[in-house]
């Protein structure tokens, strides 16, 4: 069964850091983080391909850096200088064979 695991997420106060995972349960190709907010659309916070380039919202653009790891088909993403506007439900996605996946989503909360 194809499966996308986050984790990682919790309540940090602005100006702090975290560290999401997603695990995939097999070689995924293009993989990336997506956020949503209450009341907003989900949107692509960065992605990956399988040789490791990547893109980025500018809005996380030398905050966040997105890594990933393909002998333990895991992603990563590394979240720094973080402010309220980050809060938001991080969903991991990754596609195979051309289907994209998502997984079942972690709560980031940036409060003090």
């Amino acid at each position: 069964q194809v499966r996308l695991a986050e984790s990682g997420g919790g309540l940090v106060q602005p100006g702090g850091s975290l560290r999401l995972s997603c695990t995939a349960s097999g070689r995924f190709g293009i993989m990336g983080w997506y956020r949503q907010s209450p009341g907003k659309e989900r949107e692509l916070v960065a992605s990956t391909t399988s040789d490791g380039n990547t893109n980025y919202a500018d809005s996380v653009k030398g905050r966040f850096t997105i890594s990933r790891d393909n002998a333990k088909n895991t992603m990563y993403l590394q979240m720094n200088s973080l402010n309220p506007e980050d809060t938001a439900v991080y969903y991991c996605k990754g596609w195979l064979n051309g289907i994209p996946f998502w997984g079942q989503g972690t709560q980031v909360t940036v409060s003090s």
